[in-house]
């Protein structure tokens, strides 16, 4: 446990980085906004988790862990879990419990600690209509056709996360002009079931929640009025986020919920936004019968967190060829504390990058005989959730299904490096033909240190 370090992070509500200082020293508590069970998760779902389970990580390292509560919810009443469920034909529930197994899967996959708690919506009925029921007696709700909604002119500061005035909001949204609205931008707490729908009793008549409503409820049961940090996305910063804020603190009184907002950037797929229709839709699933989980997690961490994400090939190849070095040079070794440059690095807001750049530091040291620098690398790894398997264990991982004699493969990729690195060009030219007709992808990339060449594969699509 480490205490009396200065953890910095960018706060969405204050708009810069600020010091955290937790509402209690032995108490320190988080929300992460969870999935929406209804499909497999893509790897822009898996970024949030990646980002803050590091920051989970972080606060363990800090603070200890037993003083460190992580709640991350399950959506499992949505829209698009009905529509997927009757699609398919099968039962919402049945929807819902498979597609969460399989999302706890791939993210355990990744690296990422369980959740302290990991509530599920469905289980949390009565909180929300308590909640609701507060928001109506204190005006700041109101019943209309079975709907109850939140009045959003009853709230002076609402807009504040996002930094945007009603008026804005209303030009730049697609808002629902229902009749029984009194103002465009108030928003569904509960709405009428329709028929097949899930349905549950409550004061206004059967029905459902709206989203918004049900983090609320979540993070009040399992964190109290108010806690240090609320994650998600930046898509979430508006509507969603804004939205929990208004009904929580109107709800509860208070006048805050959170006191760091934390937002992690979109993720693009090769320059592009991810489409299916473009082809370049990967769900973690599928990317990993193609790579280790933990070059997967260290691809998401090389780009700051707050910034646009690129997911390519070239980037997830470079990481783990990174991994392979880290797992190299520290095998043998006994973890020693992180090195202070490294902790430097990642209490600045969970600045990976400049992480990163303190492990190659330490891995120079240790290829050259700094026993206290493999120590501190493998200590800094850890923090990170990387090198947590045997060097053996990482060394057999192959993709799944290649289809292809890797032994084989790897002695033409040693052969041809070998050869290009003695300047026969021909020679590696023609392996480099014949791998390809293999299917292989080769990236070839120099030593700054040695100026060797070195060279890493991958099955081609």
């Amino acid at each position: 446990m480490t205490r009396n370090i200065k953890l910095r992070l960018y706060n969405t509500l204050s708009r810069k980085k600020d010091d955290f200082v937790p509402l209690e020293q032995d108490n320190i508590r988080m929300y992460v906004c969870g999935p929406t069970v209804y499909d497999t998760a893509h790897i822009g779902n898996a970024r949030p988790v990646v980002v803050f389970d590091t920051l989970f990580r972080v606060l363990r390292h800090i603070y200890g862990e037993e003083y460190v509560t992580y709640v991350r919810n399950i959506t499992d009443v949505d829209d698009k879990i009905n529509a997927r469920a009757a699609e398919r034909g099968i039962d919402i529930s049945e929807l819902t419990r498979e597609t969460t197994a399989v999302y706890q899967a791939d993210m355990a996959s990744l690296g990422c600690i369980n959740p302290t708690i990991e509530p599920r919506a469905t289980a949390h009925m009565a909180e929300m209509i308590e909640l609701m029921e507060a928001l109506i007696k204190k005006g700041n709700a109101y019943v209309a056709e079975g709907h109850v909604l939140f009045d959003v002119t009853s709230m002076e500061d609402y807009g504040a996360l996002s930094n945007r005035s009603i008026d804005d909001m209303i030009a730049g949204a697609r808002v629902d002009v229902a009749p029984y609205k009194k103002g465009p931008m108030d928003f569904v707490l509960w709405k009428p079931s329709k028929e097949g729908e899930p349905r549950w009793d409550s004061p206004w008549g059967e029905g459902r929640p709206g989203w918004h409503v049900e983090c609320s409820a979540m993070a009040k049961k399992h964190l109290g009025e108010v806690f240090d940090i609320h994650g998600g996305g930046i898509d979430l910063a508006f509507p969603h986020h804004e939205n929990e804020l208004a009904q929580s603190r109107c709800a509860n009184g208070t006048k805050e919920l959170a006191r760091y907002w934390m937002h992690n950037g979109f993720v693009q797929v090769e320059g592009e936004k991810m489409s299916k229709s473009l082809g370049n839709f990967f769900t973690v699933a599928e990317l990993r019968d193609k790579w280790p989980g933990e070059a997967m997690r260290l691809t998401l961490l090389m780009t700051h967190y707050t910034k646009p994400f690129n997911w390519t090939d070239a980037g997830v190849a470079d990481a783990k060829r990174m991994l392979d070095q880290w797992y190299e040079v520290t095998e043998g070794v006994i973890a020693s504390a992180p090195s202070d440059g490294f902790l430097e690095a990642l209490f600045d807001d969970l600045n990976t990058p400049k992480s990163l750049a303190e492990l190659h530091r330490l891995r120079s040291a240790a290829i050259k005989g700094d026993q206290d620098a493999a120590a501190a690398l493998l200590g800094s790894l850890n923090l990170l959730g990387l090198r947590q398997i045997s060097g053996a264990e990482w060394a057999a991982w192959r993709p799944a299904g290649t289809g292809v004699d890797e032994v084989k493969v790897q002695a033409l990729v040693d052969k041809r490096l070998l050869a290009r690195n003695n300047k026969d060009f021909a020679t590696s030219d023609a392996l480099r033909d014949q791998l390809v007709e293999l299917g292989i992808v080769l990236m070839d990339s120099k030593n700054k240190e040695t100026g060797a060449f070195e060279t890493s594969w991958l099955l081609g699509n």
